[in-house]
């Protein structure tokens, strides 16, 4: 499934290919990392779920992965003993990871999933150590885990934008942390400085250098001209090694005469392109078609023009080159067909009340329509014009509209290029702004294009602008298997990882149903509790010294791991991009650190009804046996889907797997 993207990118680490992906760089570097350092060469295609690796050294990678996702069980394991101070609600949770099968298919596979959750776990423990430090502030080991969980907050973000929600809940238990502390009169104000300016050094300071860092390695690693190239600006790609930007040299400013390509500055924008091909009958005017096209072309060269005399007398040496200004009226001709740009007030191919854009005119004399205003976004009038790094508008002077490309793809008639359109909304928004990269004018002396050579501070920042487009622009493709938020706590259904037909060896990712729903009945279950301990606390109500620390655990331990299963959740309902089955998982090992806290102050508070401490003893026991031995026959029963199926699919009643099809939704 997933390893098609993220093993081809560990590839790409290895090749140092520059390539494009939605989320930040740490969870791919480390893949690649793990590839290298196992003898992984980079060669593996990754073109399909399903692919043989053959001679190819993969296991490495699936190994790292696999490393990191077995470090969950300890983590969550340590982290419900530091906040329940008991063994047993720390194995119930321990026993939980181990034997659900979600987990095991999302660990054992080169995935960014377990590389995230490990880092979330780890902040997780970090902070609650850190937590249980609070009585011997500024020690070596309150500083060691202040600083770890500022280290591991930065992981969590270098691998998804997803880490954000750990952060938050770091956040939060900071706030609350230093809140307290303002409240203690016993501190002087120097002194809560001091814890102030700690926790903003370890948390917030430490981790943002930390995650600039990862992009500073990235981008010095990939520094050959890849597949991700057109997803930057032209400035950008002038740096990758094998781009025909690389090592160019180009004249600085525009001057009238010269021969152009103009890129849109939306992510994968393309460049201004037409060709000799008309647009159809019923699609406004029929003139020749402008589109933006992806790939380096002769059809995306265009000459500029004064709007109201020809070029053809500026090749003449005597008379002075006419350089191009902010407010200066151009036409722009299409030099293979010698059309120029048109515009007028029919209506565009697909965006409803966008204008048509045309190639109109013969040997370069068509009408006013033809007439463009340029503009510098923030340059005065009279401002030359810089390649590559001037952002431009183009405003048709007749109806007062922008040039700009609206993403959406063209039908066949339009070779499935991207529409251009003339907006009358007069904001600048990316599709509506552009660059010129190629020029070309003999008249003009060369620069080398290193002199616009961006700052790292501004490919950082369009790094980011380009991550946060592309994760907005992942919307569903036809027929294919999405899931809704309200599918994922239940259960209802799992996501194909390979194999398709009985022939095929399928692995199906789905949880251990006995684990998730006990996981979602103990949610429900802990607002009981903690709201029924809240009001006993309030009313006053005389508690032995062991109920005390049982509601000191159901509401400040169950209270943490509660928030953070809500915090890693709840957004998801917010979110308008493309959702799986998997994002669930950072959350589910919340719910699996409730539960063990939950049935075992439960079991605890059961088992204090009866006098005997025998008795108590046997209950506590035995109803911590019977959960244990309930997950692992579960386990037990539903453990070919992680390490994977052959035969009958389940909804044939001969297949061995037909009487654990419990939901219709699942399709193992």
């Amino acid at each position: 499934w997933d390893e098609t993207h993220f093993g081809k990118m560990g590839s790409y680490y290895i090749n140092r290919t520059f390539f494009f992906d939605v989320h930040p760089p740490l969870g791919k570097m480390l893949i690649g990392l793990a590839g290298y350092l196992s003898g992984y060469d980079g060669t593996f295609p990754f073109q399909k779920p399903g692919d043989r690796y053959e001679q190819h050294s993969y296991i490495g990678m699936r190994g790292f992965c696999a490393f990191l996702g077995s470090c969950l069980v300890p983590f969550a394991y340590l982290t419900v003993l530091e906040l329940s101070k008991s063994l047993p609600a720390a194995l119930l949770t321990a026993f939980i990871l181990i034997f659900d099968t979600g987990c095991i298919t999302l660990s054992q596979y080169i995935l960014l999933d377990p590389i995230l959750m490990f880092f979330l776990m780890a902040a997780v423990l970090s902070m609650v150590k850190c937590n249980s430090c609070a009585d011997r502030p500024f020690s070596a080991s309150w500083w060691f885990w202040l600083s770890l969980t500022g280290v591991n907050l930065a992981g969590a973000m270098g691998v998804k934008f997803v880490g954000l929600f750990v952060v938050l809940l770091v956040g939060l238990n900071t706030i609350y942390d230093l809140w307290d502390l303002l409240g203690n009169l016993s501190l002087s104000l120097v002194t809560f400085g001091k814890h102030l300016l700690a926790r903003a050094l370890c948390l917030i300071v430490l981790p943002l250098v930390l995650y600039m860092a990862m992009f500073a390695v990235h981008f010095t690693v990939l520094n050959k001209s890849g597949p991700g190239d057109g997803f930057f600006s032209s400035a950008f790609q002038s740096q990758l090694v094998g781009n025909n930007l690389h090592n160019v040299s180009v004249p600085e400013h525009l001057a009238y005469g010269s021969v152009v390509t103009m890129k849109n500055l939306r992510m994968a924008g393309g460049y201004l392109h037409s060709h000799w091909h008309l647009y159809p009958e019923g699609v406004g005017a029929r003139q020749q078609q402008v589109t933006a096209y992806l790939h380096k072309d002769l059809n995306n060269l265009w000459i500029i023009k004064k709007h109201d005399s020809d070029t053809a007398d500026l090749s003449n040496p005597a008379i002075p080159v006419e350089f191009v200004r902010h407010g200066d009226i151009i036409r722009l001709e299409h030099k293979e067909t010698s059309r120029n740009l048109h515009s007028h007030q029919h209506e565009a191919p697909l965006t409803r009340k966008h204008f048509q854009v045309t190639g109109y005119g013969i040997n370069g004399t068509g009408d006013s329509n033809d007439f463009w205003r340029i503009e510098v976004v923030g340059r005065k009038a009279g401002k030359l014009i810089k390649v590559l790094r001037s952002q431009v508008r183009l405003t048709h002077v007749a109806t007062g509209c922008i040039l700009g490309s609206s993403g959406k793809t063209l039908p066949k008639w339009g070779w499935e290029q991207v529409e251009v359109t003339c907006t009358p909304y007069l904001k600048d928004t990316p599709n509506s702004l552009w660059n010129f990269e190629d020029h070309i004018n003999p008249r003009l002396p060369n620069i080398s294009l290193d002199v616009l050579k961006p700052s790292f501070a501004e490919i950082l920042l369009e790094s980011h602008m380009v991550m946060i487009r592309g994760n907005s622009g992942l919307k569903p493709k036809d027929n294919e298997v999405t899931s809704k938020p309200w599918h994922w706590p239940i259960n209802y259904q799992g996501l194909r990882f390979s194999g398709v037909n009985e022939t095929d060896y399928r692995v199906y990712l789905l949880g251990n149903p006995v684990i998730w729903w006990l996981n979602l009945v103990t949610i429900g279950l802990y607002l009981l509790i903690a709201v029924s301990t809240a009001v006993t606390l309030k009313r006053g109500v005389q508690l032995t010294s062991e109920h005390k620390e049982l509601s000191r655990v159901v509401l400040h331990g169950g209270g943490q791991i509660m928030l953070g299963w809500l915090l890693h959740y709840l957004p998801f309902f917010m979110m308008g991009r493309v959702l799986y089955f998997h994002h669930y998982f950072p959350a589910m090992l919340f719910s699996s650190m409730l539960t063990g806290i939950t049935w075992d102050t439960l079991l605890k508070f059961c088992a204090g009804f009866f006098s005997s401490s025998t008795v108590s003893r046997k209950v506590y026991g035995g109803g911590f046996l019977a959960l244990v031995l309930l997950i692992v026959y579960s386990f037990y029963l539903f453990h070919p889907l992680s390490y994977g199926m052959i035969g009958p699919m389940a909804s044939d009643p001969s297949s061995p797997m037909a009487g654990l099809r419990w939901m219709d939704s699942w399709e193992f």
